[in-house]
């Protein structure tokens, strides 16, 4: 009896002790066995692990993509515009035991802080190295790479892969955003007068080839009307020049007669003329001498035997001509 129960507590003791011995490693994990503070042994395979109860322990560490955020960053790119940057990091152990070797006891929080001022320092050191507007420009992608790529090389010492860099925020300082504003206000707005002045004087030009070219137009038309005016001009002086030789007397007689229908119409109320003037001197009852009524009555009877003589001598006399022609045959008449 007494030696069951001696035999108890060292059973107890016993499956507790190989309770101790053993540890699982999940697969989203990476674990360090340490004794006395070394690392005795790194296992990176999921599955069922042994260690030396009481003296070596267990350090565990987290397999999977970790994130971080870093804190609001001013830079200043090569144009002096200062910017407030800050970027999503994306990270892994690959390496515990140089990782336990760098950052200590800490671990992951450690890490953080350490990730955090490299990420600054590539922040700094890409982005100082190009202007603001390649910042906020299509090369954005490649500057985020750079800063990945100059990262990764400072976090391997540290047994940590960064996989992927991202600049979450660029933005200006808040005392600069109105100066920063108004600045480009300005800007536009000497682009918006360049492009009004450029197209004020394509205006111009184009207003101005049109006027010449109107003025050329019209002068070609005035040319060319003056030469059918004076051509027109030239044949009804012929016209009337023959008309005037085939017989003078009758010729002045009808041109008499169209001046007085043009004078004396109604709205001439009152003439003043001297007694013995010209151009009454068809109407005075003295002014027409036996020759000049012998030949008025000569082209008359002429006239009534050939009715188409003065359209053939003169198709382009004036249209009252035939009117005088009967106010002459009227008054022969009487």
């Amino acid at each position: 009896m007494k030696k069951a129960g001696f035999l108890l507590p060292v059973l107890v003791v016993a499956i507790v002790t190989a309770f101790s011995a053993l540890f699982v490693v999940d697969e989203r994990e990476n674990v360090l066995v340490l004794q006395f503070g070394q690392v005795k042994q790194e296992i990176t395979e999921p599955g069922l692990g042994v260690k030396i109860p009481f003296i070596q322990e267990v350090v565990r560490y987290d397999a999977r993509i970790l994130g971080l955020q870093t804190q609001p960053l001013e830079v200043t790119p090569l144009d002096d515009r200062r910017l407030v940057v800050d970027a999503f990091l994306r990270w892994r152990l690959t390496d515990v035991r140089r990782f336990r070797e760098a950052v200590g006891v800490d671990g992951v929080r450690a890490a953080q802080g350490r990730m955090d001022r490299i990420m600054n320092a590539a922040i700094r050191e890409v982005l100082g190295s190009v202007p603001s507007n390649a910042v906020l420009s299509e090369d954005r992608t490649a500057l985020m790479n750079r800063i990945r790529d100059l990262a990764r090389r400072e976090a391997q010492t540290l047994g940590i892969e960064v996989i992927d860099v991202r600049l979450t925020r660029t933005d200006l300082p808040r005392e600069n955003l109105e100066a920063t504003f108004a600045r480009m206000r300005a800007e536009r707005e000497r682009e918006a007068a360049d492009e009004r002045a450029r197209g004020n004087e394509a205006a111009q030009r184009v207003r101005a080839l049109a006027d010449r070219t109107v003025v050329e137009l019209v002068s070609a038309a005035r040319r060319e009307a003056e030469i059918v005016r004076g051509e027109a001009d030239a044949e009804r002086n012929r016209i009337y020049a023959e008309a005037f030789n085939l017989d003078p007397e009758f010729f002045a007689f009808t041109r008499s007669m169209q001046s007085y229908e043009r004078a004396l119409r109604g709205d001439n109320a009152s003439m003043v003329l001297r007694p013995d003037s010209e151009f009454f001197a068809f109407l005075r009852s003295d002014g027409i001498g036996d020759d000049v009524l012998a030949a008025v009555q000569e082209a008359a009877q002429r006239l009534a035997e050939e009715p188409d003589m003065i359209q053939q001598r003169a198709p382009e006399a004036d249209p009252s001509e035939p009117d005088a022609v009967r106010e002459l045959e009227a008054i022969i008449g009487n």
